[in-house]
């Protein structure tokens, strides 16, 4: 394993009932003014919304709402938040919904408090931190992107037409309160769609180096053999308790840095999936769906061990009468076999992209990253798309 220094700022409050248990106290010591974020609205129509107010008034704070929080939330939307934040002389702000709630929330922390050009001082490359972000708290009710345990956020710049993720710690969550039945209300394509990310964190840490056995595969392993169960579960019964509470808590572990240790990690199909949304707006999750089978099947060879490896431990395909190099194919098949079932997308033009988009551009844009066990060509990314149409 490589050499690594960990720590995880992020207080986590799990299980049914812990938002009415925890909520005010956690707000105490972060002033008078709240502003609570949320997305488009169904947080007042699941109860949960009323439930979350009724604490803060009764704790007594003054509650500033940030809603219409976007899937792929823009820097445009970051910004409008920040300007709120400075307003209102905000004290804390309580993010509630899924990842882009949590991204947004991430990024408004920066640009309250910072007086330059955030796109270019902290998206654009990487940017220090001479301040103390404003402080965040997370209420989550889509299990999928982990961010409620992280300081990543990622956001699209429409104007440029970049969709970009970095990972602070300093804008980890103060705190993060996690209620398995907050999600039950989530409708099943988005809490698929969750799940697949999920999984889709765990495989793009899991396939890259080091290939000799170490701790973070072996626990990336059981995570992915749980998400594959319990998104069945939950799929047959949305309301299985059980199911819910481990996909939960999957998301978080997929992103709460403790796999990453001591690995490489991939994401190169998260970089192109991000450059599909940056053009078409598509659904993470689904994109994701659709790419992850092909990638693969571009770079298997040159991590023949490791899908040989995640094909057997995974997914128990049988080694009788196999080259490695089956085995490894007979992986890649399960897993595309799971997208079908679960019913996301395996294609583009079932995603919903039109035939006439350019993806040659789309192609050019995307990052090439280091830890893949091939690197790519932005001509091999071409490739990519124009098989997964």
């Amino acid at each position: 394993m490589k050499n690594f220094i960990f720590e995880n700022a992020t207080k986590v409050y799990f299980g049914q009932g812990c938002v009415k248990e925890y909520l005010a106290c956690l707000t105490r010591k972060y002033g008078d003014t709240v502003m609570l974020c949320y997305g488009g609205g169904s947080i007042k129509e699941n109860g949960i919304y009323e439930e979350i107010t009724s604490i803060l008034i009764a704790a007594g704070k003054t509650v500033v709402e940030f809603s219409g929080i976007m899937s792929n939330p823009t820097y445009e939307k970051v910004m409008e938040g920040a300007k709120l934040a400075r307003e209102n002389h905000v004290g804390l702000m309580l993010g509630v919904g899924g990842g882009s709630v949590m991204d947004c929330c991430k990024a408004i922390s920066i640009a309250a408090r910072y007086e330059g050009d955030v796109w270019a001082d902290f998206w654009a490359a990487p940017g220090i931190f001479e301040f103390e972000p404003l402080p965040l708290g997370v209420i989550v009710t889509v299990a999928g992107t982990g961010s409620e345990c992280n300081g990543g956020a990622v956001i699209t710049n429409e104007k440029l037409k970049v969709k970009t993720g970095r990972d602070y710690p300093a804008c980890n969550p103060k705190f993060a309160l996690l209620d398995p039945t907050y999600t039950y209300s989530v409708p099943q394509f988005q809490m698929v769609s969750g799940g697949f990310d999920i999984l889709s964190h765990i495989m793009e840490i899991y396939f890259s180096q080091p290939d000799e056995d170490n701790v973070s595969d072996d626990i990336a392993e059981a995570l992915m053999r749980g998400v594959i169960r319990d998104l069945r579960s939950a799929i047959l019964d949305p309301e299985d308790y059980t199911a819910r509470s481990n996909l939960m808590w999957e998301a978080t572990m997929a992103e709460n840095r403790i796999i990453k240790l001591g690995k490489r990690t991939d994401f190169e199909c998260h970089q192109m999936e991000h450059q599909l949304v940056a053009y078409t707006n598509c659904n993470h999750g689904a994109g994701l769906a659709v790419l992850h089978p092909v990638y693969y099947r571009h770079i298997y060879k040159e991590g023949l061990a490791k899908f040989k490896r995640f094909a057997i431990c995974v997914w128990g395909i049988s080694t009788d009468g196999k080259t490695d190099e089956e085995i490894a194919l007979a992986g890649i098949e399960a897993l595309e076999d799971f997208i079908v079932e679960i019913g996301l997308p395996v294609t583009l033009q079932d995603l919903g992209v039109e035939k006439d988009i350019d993806l040659k551009t789309i192609a050019d844009s995307c990052a090439i990253v280091s830890g893949s066990y091939k690197k790519l060509t932005h001509e091999e990314i071409f490739s990519i798309f124009q098989e997964c149409f």
